[in-house]
C-alpha cells in the first residue's frame, strides 16, 4: 500500500479520492485550504471517514503553507496534484494579476507541492507525481483562454518533469479529466472588468450554451461524468509498473481529443529519439 498525497481534497475528485484510496488501504494525506473555517466541515468529514486520511492545511498557493505541511510529512510515494481553479470569461476583460493569478493555483501551486516532497522521491528512488490537467489543456475554447493558459502550461511542464525525473525513479503523468459533475463551473472566477466582457456578447454566448449543454450531460445517467470515473483512473496509475504508464491519460469525455494525443505520441517519442534520450520517457520497469 502507497502513502499518497493529494492536494484539493475540499471537494470534487480530491474528496472523493482521499475516501475511496483510503478504503483501498493507502494512506491518504488529504491536504486543502481552510481547514478550521469555510472548509472545516470537508476537513472533518474526511478526518471521520477512515483512520487512513490525515488531513493536512495546506494553501499551494504560500511557500510557507506547503513547508508546513511537508514538515507533518515524513514520507510519500504518490503526490497527485489535484488543487486548481477556472478563469471564464473573454481574455481582454481579465487584468494581468488574474491571469497571474491563474497561473499561480494551477502551474505553480503544482511545483511548490512537488519540491516540497521530491527530496523523499529522489531519496528513495522512486514515486509518481499524477498531474490533473484538463481536456482544456489539449484544445482552447472561447470564453476559457486565461484557463487554456494555465493547463497548457501545466501540461508543458509536467512532460518536461517526466523526462528530469526519469533517470531518478520518479514517474509523472498526466490526467486529463473532461467535464464532470464537479463544482468547477460553478465556482468559476469571472473577469475583472464586466463592461469589457459586455462586448463580447458572441463569448458569452457560447460560453453559457456551453456550460447548459454540459450541465444537460449531468442529467443523463448514461454520460462519462461521475468523479470515481478520475478517481477509478488515479488509482490504474497508482498500480502500474514503471515503464508502463503514459504521459497523458483523458477521463470521461473527450471532445475528440484523444485522437490529438494519438497523433501526438509518436511525434513526441520521435523528439526523445532525436535528443537522443528515449529512455527518459518514464523510469525504467522495476
Amino acid at each position: 500500500m502507497k502513502k499518497v498525497l493529494i492536494t484539493g481534497t475540499s471537494t470534487g475528485f480530491g474528496f472523493e479520492a482521499s475516501k475511496y484510496l483510503a478504503d483501498q488501504g493507502h494512506h491518504v494525506f488529504a491536504t486543502m485550504r481552510n481547514t478550521t473555517s469555510k472548509n472545516a466541515e470537508a476537513a472533518n468529514a474526511l478526518s471521520d471517514y477512515s483512520d487512513n486520511i490525515t488531513v493536512l492545511e495546506l494553501d499551494v498557493t504560500s511557500d510557507e503553507s506547503v513547508a508546513a505541511a511537508a514538515a507533518q510529512v515524513d514520507d510519500v510515494d504518490v503526490i497527485i496534484n489535484n488543487a486548481g481553479s477556472g478563469y471564464g470569461g473573454p481574455i481582454e476583460a481579465f487584468t494581468g494579476d488574474q491571469v497571474v493569478a491563474q497561473l499561480d493555483i494551477n502551474i505553480a501551486g503544482t511545483v511548490r507541492v512537488s519540491n516540497a516532497f521530491l527530496p523523499i522521491l529522489r531519496k528513495k528512488g522512486e514515486g509518481l507525481i499524477i498531474q490533473v490537467s484538463s481536456t482544456a489543456g489539449r484544445a482552447a475554447f472561447p470564453g476559457f483562454g486565461v484557463y487554456n493558459a494555465s493547463k497548457w502550461g501545466l501540461e508543458g511542464l509536467s512532460e518536461a518533469m517526466r523526462y528530469e525525473l526519469a533517470p531518478l525513479g520518479v514517474d509523472v503523468v498526466l490526467v486529463e479529466p473532461g467535464p464532470f459533475e464537479t463544482s468547477f463551473f460553478g465556482n468559476m472566477t469571472p473577469p475583472a472588468n464586466p463592461e469589457t466582457a459586455a462586448a463580447y456578447q458572441h463569448v458569452v454566448e457560447f460560453g453559457n450554451g456551453f456550460t447548459q449543454q454540459v450541465m444537460g450531460l449531468f442529467e443523463d445517467e448514461n454520460a462519462p461524468t461521475d468523479p470515481m470515473i478520475v478517481v477509478k483512473d488515479f488509482e490504474k496509475l497508482i498500480n502500474m509498473e514503471n515503464g508502463t504508464r503514459p504521459l497523458r491519460t483523458i477521463s470521461g469525455l473527450d471532445f475528440g481529443l484523444q485522437a490529438v494525443n494519438d497523433a501526438v505520441e509518436p511525434i513526441r517519442k520521435a523528439a526523445l529519439e532525436g535528443f537522443g534520450i528515449p529512455e527518459w520517457d518514464g523510469p525504467k520497469a522495476s
